[in-house]
């Protein structure tokens, strides 16, 4: 990045933290100052919480401000700005992102992501919640499930079908839908660990103004992609500092750990953990700065799909230091968290980090993808291709 742009940022950034003192301002008031000098997404336009620059210049802000004591947007509405506002930003009308960014960006409207269907998982494109157009409205009636913070959330990106003589593909759209109208109903999903971060939520005769279309109708399947792309690289493709997350809380049990426990096979098997870590921090560092404008391409499912395995073999290692100790949790007292980030014990992120590798597409899904866009390796069979939805058999 050219020494200008990075002297006018680091100014500009200068100015939010001296007019906004983050130790002494409000999260959210912090946020939306934030929001306003465009050092929210600087990749999105000016006026929409962005500068037009290079989403590499996310990094100098991040630092300087989280260095600060600033609170994270991402911490507080994980799903809506890794993923929704990118979409919004990428396929909203003028008065959609005027509407939803900086709420969305300051927590004050937390957003949450209804794609995936007990019937279409992996499928994504094979799902069948419906929306019938009704003058200006959309009525939309189906299931969503594993939908993370609906409990919490104000507004929802929602993928439907229309057509049901198109192709799977074809027939979707995309739309905003108020998570607190009527005939939306939210369901806990207990899991493993005794909290509830997922729902399953159900729609019943749901009426969306056609206004709150993203893109236009027919085009969720594209719009579905930018979420997926992006959430991919919220998921997997975050640069920590060296040494931090996982990798972490293993070199701090290992260090604990009587010297007679300290046996060089648990020694090798710890660096090869901190190895992998590393490679994954330094090509996701590649992979930020090959991405021009802020829509990820194919990289982020290299990030996603090894993250997962990575945190979940990490775990699996630090659970193992624990020994018997491992095996001891606490209370099962299901619990609807207000953040889906953060562990409070190492058996606890032992148990989340099993659903990293569904989480967001598989990692099979993942190493399809990967076959097929980066290494151009022939495709899988794919009969219902050019069959229309209504005709393709489902469970």
């Amino acid at each position: 990045m050219a020494d200008t742009e990075v002297t006018e940022l680091e100014e500009r950034i200068d100015d939010l933290l001296g007019s906004n003192p983050p130790k002494k301002t409000p999260a959210r008031e912090f946020l939306e100052a934030q929001y306003d000098a465009g050092l929210a997404w600087v990749h999105f336009p000016e006026g929409f919480g962005g500068l037009g620059l290079s989403p590499r210049h996310q990094k100098v802000i991040n630092e300087k401000v989280f260095a600060a004591g600033a609170p994270s947007s991402y911490a507080r509405n994980p799903i809506g700005y890794g993923m929704c506002g990118p979409t919004v930003v990428e396929w909203g009308s003028e008065e959609q992102k005027r509407r939803y960014l900086r709420p969305l960006f300051s927590g004050e409207e937390v957003w949450c992501q209804l794609f995936s269907e007990p019937g279409s998982g992996s499928d994504f494109a094979g799902l069948s919640a419906r929306a019938v157009r009704d003058g200006d409205e959309w009525v939309v009636n189906g299931q969503k499930v594993w939908t993370t913070l609906a409990h919490l959330s104000r507004y929802g990106l929602l993928v439907v079908r229309i057509d049901t003589e198109a192709v799977k593909h074809a027939g979707l759209t995309a739309v905003v839908v108020d998570m607190q109208a009527p005939g939306v109903e939210v369901r806990p999903l207990r899991q493993m660990t005794g909290e509830a971060e997922f729902n399953e939520v159900y729609f019943t005769d749901v009426r969306v103004p056609v206004a709150e279309t993203l893109g236009g109708p027919g085009d969720g399947w594209r719009v579905s992609l930018t979420t997926l792309m992006n959430e991919r690289v919220a998921i997997g493709g975050a640069i920590p500092q060296q040494g931090s997350g996982p990798i972490r809380e293993a070199v701090k049990l290992w260090k604990q750990l009587d010297p007679s426990q300290q046996d060089d096979s648990r020694k090798d098997e710890l660096m090869k953990l901190w190895i992998r870590a590393e490679v994954l921090r330094l090509t996701n560092i590649r992979a930020g700065q090959s991405r021009k404008m802020g829509v990820p391409g194919p990289e982020g499912s290299i990030g996603k799909m090894a993250s997962a395995d990575l945190n979940k073999e990490t775990y699996e290692f630090c659970v193992d230091l624990m020994g018997a100790q491992g095996m001891l949790y606490g209370s099962y007292e299901m619990v609807r968290p207000e953040t889906a980030m953060g562990f409070d014990s190492v058996p606890k992120a032992f148990l989340r980090a099993r659903a990293n590798s569904i989480e967001g597409g598989t990692s099979e899904v993942m190493r399809n993808i990967l076959g097929e866009r980066v290494l151009g390796l022939p495709g899988d069979v794919r009969v219902d291709r050019d069959v229309a939805w209504s005709k393709v058999p489902r469970n």
